[in-house]
């Protein structure tokens, strides 16, 4: 029996997650094949309907816009998942005859170790950019920093559900603001993590740059394509830490990789240096 896994969202054609796990799997000796799946949230109750139906399948990475359509396609969420109701991980296991499909939350992880391999210390002033799903995530990610508050900016604030969630269950106290108004408090934020759409922050990064000032803290951009982002030039312009949106990527998948695979010790150091090596990413130190 083939074993089977993917990536799926829309679009999903830019997506660098294949890279990363077949570099990984080729590396650990384990053959399983893994594909990009252009879904929408419409799509997505038949998909897993046909994929409980194939035999085979390990693992689905889940991104943009299916990471909390997904909770309702699984049959239990575990950890940080269930607080925030965010799945971007669905690990297929062995449950009599068939198998059952459970909801992680790698993102998180793949946030927590970005920014503290930047050299992010436990952030006193962070600012969250964007308020969708990996928003959520990122307001995990700050309170496992030991953040006790943040700010959020958003194009609509009043469309933060699952952020709003996320804040109140894990205990940070979140200030939320328009995007227009985020220039100065952003520029001055010791680590700022954005989750906004590839050039969607463009504007922003425009707004900073006229401010003239310097950009001290760490800043995440989760956007990995195009690369560097407007928003990232302008920050290192500043003399800020930037780390790419690639990197968070590479530090979750390497956590869907063990569960997928079904390996844990064996995700070690070479696994993660054929990994950045797939997508051209510098090594650092987990």
């Amino acid at each position: 029996m083939s074993l089977r896994a993917a990536v799926l969202g829309h679009p999903i054609s830019h997506s660098k997650s294949p890279a990363l796990h077949h570099a990984a799997y080729s590396q650990l000796g384990i053959g399983i094949s893994y594909t990009a799946i252009d879904v929408t949230e419409q799509m997505l109750p038949s998909l897993m309907r046909q994929l409980r139906d194939q035999p085979g399948w390990r693992g689905l990475s889940v991104t943009m816009p299916l990471k909390s359509a997904m909770v309702s396609e699984v049959d239990e969420v575990r950890g940080v998942a269930r607080t925030l109701g965010v799945v971007n991980t669905v690990a297929f296991e062995k449950h009599g005859s068939g198998s059952r499909a459970i909801g992680f939350n790698t993102d998180v992880t793949g946030i927590v170790n970005a920014v503290r391999h930047a050299g992010g210390g436990t952030p006193v002033e962070p600012v969250i950019l964007g308020g969708g799903g990996t928003a959520a995530a990122a307001v995990a990610a700050l309170t496992e920093l030991g953040a006790g508050s943040a700010l959020l900016f958003v194009r609509d604030p009043f469309r933060t559900p699952e952020v709003r969630a996320a804040a109140e269950s894990l205990g940070l106290s979140l200030e939320i603001r328009p995007l227009t108004e985020a220039a100065e408090p952003t520029a001055a934020a010791d680590v700022v993590i954005s989750t906004l759409p590839p050039r969607a922050a463009d504007g922003l990064a425009a707004e900073i740059a006229a401010l003239k000032t310097s950009t001290s803290g760490v800043l995440l951009d989760v956007a990995y394509d195009p690369w560097p982002s407007l928003i990232a030039s302008v920050w290192e312009a500043g003399g800020g830490a930037v780390v790419p949106g690639l990197e968070m990527l590479l530090y979750q998948a390497v956590e869907q990789v063990r569960l997928f695979s079904h390996l844990e010790e064996e995700v070690n150091a070479s696994v993660i240096d054929v990994m950045c090596d797939a997508v051209g990413l510098p090594r650092r130190a987990l």
